[in-house]
This record gives C-alpha cells, sequence and structure tokens, in this order.
C-alpha cells in the first residue's frame, strides 16, 4: 500500500502539504509481537509505549512527560513519534524515496546540483556492482540513521561490505524507540559518492530546525560521523549558550553561502510542522543531506533546560486534530 501511496504522491505534486487532507492512516503502527529488540517483546500497545516512553523521558530530562499538552521541544518530539502518522514522514525518511521529494519541491535542474550523486541503489547487496564504483564512495541503509560504510583505500572487502549490508536490510530501525516514520518504508542499500570538503575532510554538517517553514535555529557538527561537539546558532548566526547532549563547540564564521542554505532549507521543510534539513557546504556548493524528523528520538536534553522550552514555543501542534484519531496508534 505504501508502494501505491508513494506512486500516487509522484502523479500528483508531492511538494503540497497533504496531512490536513488525509482521512484515514495509511499504515497499522501496532507492531507484531513475534518481534524482538535485544531480547525484549517491543511493547505494542498504545499504553505500553506511553509508559516507557514517560520513563525514558523522566531518566534522560529529569521532568514528568506530558503529552497532553507538550509544551517543550523534546515532549514534542515524543508526541510526534507516537501520533503523528502523517503519509509524507515515511517518503521524506527514506533516503531514496526523499531524493523525488527533493527533485519535485526545487526542480530537477536545482536537484542534479543539491544532491549527492546516487551511484547504485539495491535490495539485495549480493548485487552490487564493486568493480564499476569509484575508489572511494559511502553505502547507506536507506531506512536508518547512523547505518553508514565509508570505503576509500580498500578500507573494506567486498564481502565486509555485503554482510554489513545484509544485518542492516534484517533489522527494523529503532523499532524500539517508536520512531513510526522508519517503519513503513522499503528496505534499500544507496550508494553515493563521498564527498569531501576542500581540505579533505567529512564536510561541515549544517542542521536547520524548520518549524512551520522557518529556520529557528542551525545546529553545526563538526564531524559528520562523530556527534560530540556541538554548536547551536540563532539564525541571525549568534552562538547561543546552550550545550546539547555532549559538549559545546566553538563560534565559527557564517558559511558564505549561508543564506542559499537557509532558503533551500526553509523550502525543503515548509510542508512540515517541524522538520531538521540537514545540509552540508563544500566550496562554492552546497549538498542536501536529509530531513530528520526525530533529532535524538526525543532523548536529547539541553543544557539551560529553560531552552528545551523555548525551543517548544515555536513548534504548534494542533493537538485537536489528532485526538480521537490515534488512540489505535
Amino acid at each position: 500500500m505504501i508502494n501505491k501511496f508513494i506512486r500516487h504522491l509522484r502523479q500528483r505534486t508531492l511538494c503540497r502539504t497533504i496531512s490536513n487532507k488525509i482521512k484515514k492512516r495509511i499504515f497499522n503502527n501496532k507492531t507484531s509481537h513475534s518481534k524482538k529488540n535485544h531480547g525484549e517483546r517491543v511493547k505494542n500497545t498504545l499504553e505500553e509505549r506511553i509508559n516507557q516512553e514517560k520513563q525514558r523521558f523522566y531518566k534522560r530530562h529529569g521532568y514528568e512527560l506530558d503529552l497532553e499538552k507538550p509544551r517543550s521541544f523534546s515532549e514534542k518530539i515524543i508526541w510526534k513519534k507516537i501520533f503523528d502518522r502523517n503519509p509524507l514522514l515515511p517518503i521524506t525518511a527514506d533516503k531514496y524515496q526523499v531524493r523525488y521529494y527533493v527533485e519535485q519541491l526545487v526542480g530537477k535542474d536545482e536537484a542534479a546540483k543539491i544532491l549527492i550523486p546516487l551511484l547504485y541503489v539495491t535490495e539485495n547487496p549480493d548485487d552490487i556492482p564493486f568493480a564499476e564504483l569509484p575508489a572511494s564512495y559511502i553505502v547507506k541503509a536507506n531506512n536508518a540513521s547512523n547505518r553508514n560504510i565509508i570505503v576509500e583505500d580498500n578500507n573494506k572487502t567486498e564481502d565486509e561490505i555485503k554482510e554489513k549490508c545484509w544485518k542492516w536490510l534484517a533489522k527494523p530501525y529503532n523499532l524500539e524507540n517508536y520512531e513510526w516514520a522508519y517503519q513503513p518504508i522499503e528496505p534499500r542499500i544507496i550508494i553515493e559518492k563521498l564527498i569531501r570538503d576542500e581540505e579533505g575532510n567529512i564536510p561541515t554538517d549544517y542542521k536547520f530546525y524548520i518549524f512551520h517553514g522557518r529556520c529557528k535555529l542551525v545546529h553545526i557538527n563538526y564531524d559528520r560521523f562523530n556527534r560530540r561537539l556541538k554548536s547551536l546558532f540563532s539564525p541571525n548566526w549568534e552562538l547561543l549558550p546552550v550545550k546539547y547532549r555532549y559538549d559545546r563547540g566553538p563560534f565559527v564564521d557564517k558559511p558564505f553561502n549561508y543564506q542559499r542554505m537557509l532558503k533551500l532549507a526553509e523550502k525543503l521543510g515548509q510542508d512540515f510542522d517541524f522538520v531538521r534539513v540537514d545540509i552540508y557546504s563544500v566550496g562554492d556548493k552546497i549538498y542536501f543531506g536529509e530531513l530528520t524528523h526525530y533529532p535524538g528520538s526525543g532523548y536529547s536534553p539541553f543544557d539551560p533546560r529553560s531552552f528545551d522550552f523555548e525551543l517548544g514555543r515555536c513548534w504548534e501542534i494542533v493537538l485537536e486534530y489528532w485526538k480521537g484519531k490515534t488512540n489505535q496508534a
């Protein structure tokens, strides 16, 4: 049904906001009792999920989770995981399908400039044409975060890559954290060009927090695959005295193409009440990274805590719309 819906959206216009037009859910989020996670049954009922989220939330944040009237950014992330069934979420969380979404929003010519070149996509890792690939590339699971293999200088064998890919395909992503958007995605392996900055390093990762089409926060990771140094900036590029889970990073100069990045992020985020848009800057080029709907799965604390609530005020959730439509979620 998801595949038919994707085709339907392509025939229409993906860039239009459709969540308010949906009269019924397109995906049953109930998880089979037979699925396991770390040896424990993944909880299935709404009540069980909410209770577990409350326990985790208090342990991470030190205050009670309120899903009746969520106020903080972290509370609203948890609310979104449990209740929001906007059918655009699985499409844009899919690292392969999101390419079509970007193309619809910005046009084919612009998309060709900002999308990282796709080298190969498959549902069968044994089919990967290694002999035809360049010396360096990156292998990803399309339905997950942090499932990546950087390949360069023959640092990985074909068997190692295929074995890792088969493991990714066999295990659902973040089922234990109830990240619904990933569950309907048809698992694939995608291979992209490995992009580097002018000094040959992994590019700086600029993460734009877009609320109702407007950027309210920019979060920088200084190593795309090491998240332990973060700086938070206002949209006007003021370094905020806020720590986000890991160590606070330093002030850095605003990239010269920042306004282009900001404009692109707001355009790509216009169909959502909240989404994080990841963009990379390499010389005079900018590249689209991904759309993220559940940053930190709602468990990453801010210091000071008051910033969590300040950011939450940027996000207006229409609770009445979902009331009564999600009691079977």
